[in-house]
């Protein structure tokens, strides 16, 4: 009797842990509606899951190193890297001040192919950093963070544009946000979950999924049971960029512009969206649903408190406290 009472306990225990933070989150909302109580309303919901929709696809970009318990610094710098790229090559051919004056108006999917190739290759550069020359992942992102960053800049500054904001995108782009499903709302919406149902799909039902798991679980073992351990992570890193260089064309197509500050901190964000979803980062953990819920729990949490006037000093205190807690308390999850 005194063995199961304590099992139980151990059970609440775990389960009260493994919840605490989304109740504690959860509990903000309410607060949040509390003190402004028209952030109950159609418009509020429509804009958060817009602004969710890239958020979020950054986020299951995240998952990949997550899964294997490493994780990727240069995320964020990668959003802004493509979405220069391919704002420089979309604009109207009669918009006054364009990136390339003499470049006549091309398909747009030459430069969101252009733009996904080239974060692909600072993909497959981490990946090799973090198998061939045997760097911690968090080294390895953290350097290419810098170093995507510093390409931007250049870029970004080349004359003529001067480090000026970016901006006369075609509708060609822009439409992926125009759009509206059933008049209502953003294609950006059905863009995201279509990414996350393959997303899923990859990680349930395909073999690459089970090895991403294995490895993440136990590389030795994964290693020794035959997995290809090095070329998993390889391509996981390579498939994460696609996916976050992905997220800064949709980003560009959101806000019809683009500058070399976009994307900076989206990967904290996108990580502490993940473990409040349950993904642990010790890896070999976490699910396509954990992560959009703690997405859509995010982003309510920031709008919310943008939208009850929040100072944003406290906005960015308030956020680093969530990372913290989230982080914490998944560490304290993985010592049952």
């Amino acid at each position: 009797m005194g063995k199961k009472l304590q099992l139980d306990f151990q059970n609440i225990k775990s389960c009260l842990i493994d919840k605490a933070l989304i109740l504690a989150l959860g509990l903000m909302i309410v607060v949040i509606i509390i003190i402004e109580p028209s952030f109950l309303q159609w418009r509020v919901l429509k804009d958060v899951l817009t602004q969710s929709s890239v958020k979020l696809i950054v986020a299951l970009g995240l998952m990949f190193p997550l899964l294997l318990g490493g994780t990727d610094l240069s995320g964020g710098r990668q959003v802004g890297l493509s979405a220069v790229i391919v704002a420089s090559m979309t604009q109207t051919a009669t918009y006054a001040s364009r990136f390339y004056p003499a470049l006549p108006e091309i398909p747009v999917i030459l430069p969101i192919l252009i733009s996904l190739a080239v974060v692909s290759l600072i993909g497959a550069v981490n990946g090799f950093m973090i198998t061939k020359l045997k760097m911690a992942p968090f080294i390895a992102t953290f350097g290419m963070s810098t170093i995507v960053y510093g390409i931007n800049c250049l870029y970004y500054a080349q004359k003529p544009n001067n480090a000026q904001p970016i901006g006369g995108i075609s509708d060609k782009l822009t439409f992926l946000s125009k759009y509206k499903l059933f008049g209502e709302f953003s294609l950006l919406i059905g863009i995201a979950l279509a990414v996350a149902v393959i997303v899923w799909f990859t990680f349930n039902k395909t073999v690459y999924g089970k090895h991403l798991y294995a490895v993440g679980g136990n590389k030795e073992a994964a290693r020794i049971s035959g997995v290809k351990v090095d070329k998993i992570i390889i391509s996981a890193f390579i498939i994460e960029s696609i996916l976050v260089g992905f997220a800064g064309i949709l980003e560009v197509a959101r806000t019809g512009g683009a500058n070399s500050a976009y994307g900076v901190a989206y990967e904290f964000d996108a990580i502490s969206a993940c473990v409040v979803g349950g993904v642990s980062l010790s890896g070999g953990i976490g699910k396509v649903s954990g992560a959009t819920t703690g997405v859509i729990i995010f982003t309510i949490i920031s709008y919310g408190l943008a939208y009850i006037g929040l100072n944003p000093n406290w906005q960015l205190i308030v956020k680093g406290i969530i990372i913290c807690a989230a982080v914490a308390l998944d560490m304290r999850k993985n010592s049952f």
